[in-house]
């Protein structure tokens, strides 16, 4: 049985990323970070994700990475509420995020924005008002 998951992501400079992460909030364990990888700890559940030096990463998937102008998935994380998404939206900007998608409310009972931190990786944040979700 699976009993952990973690995520990879190739980042161009692990110190720069380090330092965009921690200005938004998050935290980083303990353990073996270093020039080439830094754990980010994502979320209440603590899920980490690997903040990878691009060369590191491509030697762990086999794979060439994808040009800057594709995505291959979409980090999604929820927010207590809409202050909460509109925090995050300007703290993302100030720390050199590209915010592609403005808070904004989605289908009535959704608020979310999107951002893309430095090395292109898209970020959501949402808040969902279950009360008003459509039954």
């Amino acid at each position: 049985m699976t009993n952990d998951l973690w995520l990879n992501l190739p980042v161009k400079d692990v110190a720069r990323s380090r330092d965009f992460f921690t200005k938004l909030g998050f935290s980083f364990t303990n353990g073996a970070g270093n020039a080439s990888m830094a754990h980010l700890v994502v979320g209440k559940q603590g899920v980490i994700c690997n903040l990878c030096e691009e060369n590191l990463f491509k030697s762990f998937s086999g794979n060439e990475l994808p040009a800057p102008k594709h995505s291959e998935v979409m980090l999604s994380l929820g927010a207590a509420s809409r202050a909460e998404v509109d925090e995050w939206a300007a703290k993302a900007q100030e720390a050199g995020a590209n915010v592609f998608g403005k808070p904004s409310e989605v289908q009535g009972w959704m608020y979310g924005c999107g951002f893309a931190d430095l090395d292109g990786h898209n970020w959501n944040i949402l808040y969902m008002d279950m009360s008003k979700m459509p039954k």
